[in-house]
């Protein structure tokens, strides 16, 4: 049976039971995870948590060995040609064609989308500029600073016109000018309808950004909820430290201080 995508489903993304082994590794251990319709949702955790692994698993690009992911009601894996173009995806550490200029690779990502070649074009030239490398669209993506391909690939994840973006860690290594940008963009985006997961290290950027936050821990979710729920009266990076019982930086450093 088919599933139409809701458009007013009040869940945009829906992970129940999701499990991934590499080896004896448990890396993702039956997480389930609701995120709502119209937020900014950041997922953060510690290194080894399991969060690039659920958000590969969510977005089509890792098989689950169990579980069930829905993107506006539509099952992902049993339905991914009907769910993909609901989703706009940023992978962490993904290769792209960098032999292709920053033009080209746009216009790929939305001809492989189905897009008419005129709107492709209108789309790219409106994504260069609105994240300012409308100067280096025919720059080789090889020669890219990061900073310009996180906006790049960030621009083949919205030239479709998405309704779910998932983007893993869309601000690492990236500069204050172009962070901004991407902050703009993202927020314009949440603003006109869309939804926005993203995961970041960054305690403090998801405070800023985010009005609904997960944290994961041993690939399962410790807390979740709207940003406020899941402080629980304390800044974000405290409240991480006590749901992993973990120790702050400084603990067991005494000895660490000028003679």
């Amino acid at each position: 049976m088919t599933t139409t995508p809701d458009a007013s489903a009040s869940v945009a993304l829906r992970l129940r039971g999701l499990t991934k082994r590499f080896g004896e590794t448990l890396a993702v251990d039956r997480l389930d995870l609701d995120i709502p319709t119209g937020t900014m949702f950041g997922v953060v955790g510690p290194n080894g948590a399991g969060k690039t692994t659920t958000l590969s698993m969510a977005t089509g690009l890792l098989a689950p060995d169990a579980g069930l992911v829905e993107v506006y009601g539509v099952d992902l894996w049993r339905e991914p040609a009907r769910a993909k173009p609901l989703l706009g995806v940023l992978p962490d550490g993904l290769r792209v064609f960098d032999r292709l200029t920053g033009a080209e690779l746009i216009s790929y990502a939305g001809l492989l989308r189905g897009l008419p070649a005129d709107v492709v074009a209108q789309r790219r030239d409106d994504l260069l500029a609105a994240l300012d490398l409308a100067g280096a669209a025919r720059t080789l993506v090889a020669d890219f600073s990061a900073g310009m391909t996180k906006k790049i690939t960030l621009a083949c994840a919205l030239v479709h016109a998405p309704r779910l973006l998932v983007l893993d860690e869309p601000f690492e290594a990236v500069d204050p000018v172009s962070a901004g940008v991407i902050r703009r963009i993202l927020a314009q985006f949440v603003a006109q309808g869309g939804t926005v997961v993203l995961s970041s290290h960054v305690m403090a950027l998801v405070e800023r950004m985010c009005d609904h936050v997960a944290v994961i821990g041993a690939g399962r979710v410790l807390a979740t909820g709207s940003l406020d729920e899941v402080r629980a009266g304390a800044d974000l990076e405290e409240r991480f430290f006590d749901l992993l019982g973990a120790r702050g930086p400084e603990a067991g450093l005494a000895w660490l201080r000028p003679s």
